[in-house]
């Protein structure tokens, strides 16, 4: 597949659904013929219920990401997801996170080197198959284009335009049922039509790295409004189990959830 695939068959989908549907259903049988698919799921399935009602942080891209307070996190020892290009904070803190997830088909590639030589658990969209070498460390996910919200990602999960929703939907199947955004900013420096590609200029003002993006890598411009409509989901789900999702980042433009301080969050 493509690496915009998952992208543009969200984006295309009213435009022509038959087209869509079928790319679809030949992507699936591919990747269900895979060895790699198996093994993930089996990996998936180790996953599923190991924090049964637990807490979790989010660590999202945004530049208020540098704002948190990594020792904190330490301290209370809370599972914290990082997502895609996290690894460009590893110079400035000892902090790492549980696990990284991504699934945008640039960044996969972009970042290639360093999912192949981590140990840190990785929750990779089924696209990086094809250049990270299946590991035990690594499940390789299966994506889609349906909006729902999926409780037990063995099978699939719809990516919500957004690696955030993936993480939210995979915190869940681990048993998460508090969950905490932080560097969740919501807005970019960077504006045109949503899920464009573009080429990066010299310096990213909409990350938490200056080099997150640039020196011409190309990157798909966010789609702001069906990124919340994700996000409504994922609240609405862990509501209905009794669960929540709150926006622990510093500013940021993001108020689909409550806002927290991450350090009453963690102390609740």
């Amino acid at each position: 597949m493509e690496a915009q695939d998952s992208y543009l068959l969200q984006q295309r989908a009213t435009l022509n659904p038959y087209r869509v549907g079928a790319s679809f259903m030949l992507q699936r049988l591919k990747w269900d013929v895979n060895p790699q698919s198996w093994r993930s799921r089996g990996v998936l399935r180790d996953w599923k219920d190991r924090y049964r009602d637990g807490k979790a942080v989010i660590l999202c891209n945004g530049p208020s990401l540098l704002k948190v307070d990594f020792d904190l996190l330490q301290r209370k020892g809370v599972f914290c997801f990082g997502l895609n290009k996290i690894n460009l904070l590893f110079d400035k803190t000892s902090f790492r996170p549980n696990c990284v997830v991504s699934v945008n088909g640039l960044v996969l590639e972009q970042n290639a080197a360093f999912y192949n030589q981590t140990d840190l658990p990785l929750f990779l969209d089924s696209y990086a198959s094809a250049f990270v070498k299946g590991r035990p460390n690594v499940a390789f996910v299966h994506t889609n284009t349906f909006p729902r919200f999926a409780r037990d990602c063995t099978v699939s999960m719809f990516q919500g335009f957004t690696v955030t929703y993936v993480a939210m939907q995979l915190a869940f199947h681990m048993g998460f049922r508090s969950v905490a955004l932080v560097g969740a900013d919501h807005t970019f420096a960077s504006k045109g039509p949503a899920n464009k590609t573009v080429v990066s200029g010299e310096k990213d003002e909409s990350h938490f790295d200056p080099n997150y993006f640039a020196g011409g890598m190309k990157w798909q411009l966010p789609d702001l409004f069906q990124s919340e409509v994700a996000y409504t989901m994922a609240r609405d789900m862990y509501a209905a189990f009794g669960g929540e999702v709150v926006n622990a980042s510093v500013g940021g433009k993001l108020e689909v959830f409550e806002r927290r301080d991450l350090a009453d969050f963690l102390a609740a």
